[in-house]
């Protein structure tokens, strides 16, 4: 079912009963679905589940929640304008009644995959009529009656009263389909009985007679109104084809080339044709008779271009056809059979393949596609016969090519030439817009990449100036971007004789500033995040940190593994006269971001100016550890030596320690 169903479902059930209502529904249905989409299909067991969930929580019976349902679909198709198409079906609820099917098939142009019951009116009286309902979903019946009931009241201002008089394969509570235990296919099959005031309708129909004008008309020939309808066909009690248009035996004539030309007229007309509309309908007067209003579709059934077929073509004799010319159809055929007997044995065979050796059925043809005549049943009381005025269903000339015909073959005085040849326009005008909406995709593709680029840049960029959960964080909204950490481990590093401050050498300066790049672009590749971060470069100076913004309770030795291995590697580096010393401290620290135009991931308190006092105070090519920092590390293996006390600045003594080595398993 379309989501336009669900949709009414959804929207009513919370207005009537309220949203913990509906949400209760959805958990007992396990239905996920927070929104219905109008145009997307959704299994047809989740009407009568939800109706059954909401019988149970509120304490109404099913069939009333089934009810509830239809009158809900009628009240919300209205905010879409389908109202009006309801209004212009006729002045009376019998009028509707009888275009209940025709409503369904405009619908499917805009539901193609709709799979629509057929409703057909069996009689009607002062007190009401009797519908018959056909379908392939069982246990809608209810449904069904709520939106007759709906539309009565909603339009027609009518209080109806709908029950069920017959029933057959419907299944109370279920939509899955009949049980097939007999072969050939089951259809639900519901007659309605509705009591409403329907006097003034069958007054208007009882008192309606012909002009006298009228009654003094000639009677027009058969053969004139064929002419005039060349796809039309006369049908008598016996469903037997009794008189049939020029266009429409040629047709057939040219779908079935193995076919006897006379063996149209007399046939059955379900041995020439399908009938795709209404769906599992008995073809028989009876029936027609009360579908009148009710359009048809009618398939052409073909034999399909096998080899049998051409053969019966060629072996036919034309000449004693009762003095009948061979048509333009006859000739086609008769061209392509002489065609197809002189093929290769080998194609003969593919082309044997047509008859599925499984079932023994025909398949489709690849050639010509079958056509299609959409049309109403008239009686005409003269003849006694039924006719069926069609004309072909054809949208563009890409489809009338393939069944066939040309334009000059379709009703001059219709609007079919004028349909074909618009739909054609139409679907150029599509094919262009198309053309510019997958141009307007592409660029849309390229946009996003770039977009996608930019923004991959920008994050990088982000995330080089700002750890990237205080990021997160602050993109959040999040104000509170200030953290502290019990205990982290800072790390300077400063790069010694890189530049002459008294030096006014240009060339001297540039020089040093790509030296003190490479150095700190080696410094770079050390930092394996998340165990060491970045903080910043000032000057000479590099500054990074353990255990901020990513907690790590092994900050200490992850801090004494980096400062080692950078004195490894700029050792090895080839750059003359440089050398660096490094200092490491651990204590509490404050982080925060600091600025707006530039902002800055920032470390504040005396464990940040200690680690500084550390690197300030050491030698080069020296690691310098705090008290604190070089007991934490030595009792898990790190070489250290005991400096002594060294005098520092705004601390006075303190004993530091030369970090020599890591653990021996390291």
């Amino acid at each position: 079912m379309y989501g336009m169903l669900y949709e009414s479902v959804q929207h009513y059930v919370q207005e009537e009963y309220g949203t913990e209502i509906w949400d209760k529904v959805c958990r007992i249905v396990d239905c996920k679905h927070n929104a219905f989409k109008t145009h997307q299909i959704y299994p047809d067991k989740l009407m009568p589940d939800i109706a059954a969930a909401l019988s149970a929580c509120t304490g109404e019976s099913f069939d009333f929640c089934m009810n509830f349902f239809g009158k809900c679909f009628v009240r919300f198709f209205s905010n879409f304008g389908y109202d009006k198409m309801i209004r212009s079906t006729g002045r009376y609820f019998c009028d509707f009644l009888q275009s209940i099917d025709n409503i369904h098939l405009i619908m499917r142009f805009t539901y193609p995959k709709m799979k629509s019951p057929s409703m057909q009116l069996t009689s009607m009286d002062d007190s009401g009529a009797v519908i018959l309902y056909r379908s392939s979903r069982t246990g809608m019946s209810k449904y069904l009656i709520g939106q007759m009931t709906e539309v009565a009241r909603e339009f027609y201002g009518l209080e109806i009263k709908a029950y069920v008089v017959e029933s057959q394969n419907d299944i109370t509570g279920g939509t899955a389909g009949p049980i097939k235990l007999t072969e050939g296919p089951l259809t639900v099959i519901v007659k309605y009985r509705l009591d409403f005031d329907n006097r003034e309708y069958m007054a208007k129909r009882v008192n309606t007679e012909a002009h006298p004008s009228q009654l003094k008309m000639p009677t027009v020939n058969m053969n004139v109104f064929l002419e005039l309808f060349p796809f039309t066909f006369v049908l008598n009690h016996d469903m037997k084809i009794t008189h049939a248009g020029e266009k429409v035996v040629e047709t057939w004539i040219m779908h079935n080339p193995g076919a006897n030309p006379k063996g149209f007229i007399g046939a059955h007309v379900m041995d020439l044709f399908y009938c795709r509309r209404p769906k599992d309908t008995t073809i028989d007067w009876d029936t027609l008779i009360q579908m009148r209003a009710v359009l048809f579709e009618f398939e052409l059934i073909r034999t399909g271009h096998n080899r049998a077929a051409y053969d019966a073509v060629l072996n036919m004799d034309f000449e004693n056809y009762d003095d009948m010319m061979l048509n333009e159809a006859q000739s086609i055929a008769l061209e392509k059979a002489k065609e197809f007997s002189e093929r290769d044995s080998s194609e003969l065979d593919d082309c044997e393949g047509e008859i599925d050796p499984a079932t023994g059925e025909r398949r489709a043809s690849q050639g010509l596609r079958s056509i299609l005549l959409k049309g109403q049943m008239f009686y005409i009381k003269d003849v006694d016969s039924l006719i069926f005025l069609c004309s072909p269903l054809i949208e563009n000339l890409d489809e009338l090519h393939g069944i066939g015909l040309y334009l000059n073959d379709l009703n001059p005085h219709g609007l079919s030439r004028e349909l074909v040849m618009a739909g054609w326009q139409h679907c150029s005008k599509l094919e262009i817009m198309f053309e510019k909406e997958e141009q307007r995709s592409d660029e849309l593709e390229k946009s996003l990449e770039l977009a996608d680029s930019w923004k991959r840049q920008g994050d990088e960029l982000l995330y080089s100036m700002i750890p990237r959960p205080i990021a997160e964080r602050m993109r959040m909204g999040q104000e509170a971007v200030c953290q502290s950490f019990e205990e982290v481990s800072v790390i300077f590093i400063e790069v010694m004789n890189i530049y002459d401050s008294g030096s006014n050498n240009v060339q001297e300066a540039m020089q040093a500033v790509n030296t003190l790049n490479q150095v700190f672009s080696a410094l770079d590749e050390e930092i394996i995040s998340p165990f060491v971060y970045k903080v910043e470069t000032v000057g000479m100076v590099y500054m990074a940190v353990s255990g901020a913004p990513d907690i790590n309770p092994l900050h200490a030795e992850h801090a004494c593994d980096m400062a080692l291995r950078v004195i490894k590697k700029l050792k090895n580096h080839h750059e003359a006269d440089i050398a660096i010393r490094v200092g490491i401290n651990s204590g509490p620290v404050v982080a925060g971001v600091v600025g707006l135009k530039v902002p800055r991931y920032c470390l504040f308190g005396d464990t940040v100016n200690t680690a500084s006092r550390m690197e300030s105070s050491c030698d080069p090519w020296k690691i310098q550890l705090s008290h604190f920092t070089a007991m934490k590390v030595q009792e898990v293996g790190y070489k250290v030596e005991s400096r002594g006390t060294v005098k520092v600045k705004g601390k006075g003594e303190m004993e530091t320690y030369w970090l020599l080595d890591g653990p021996e398993d390291k």
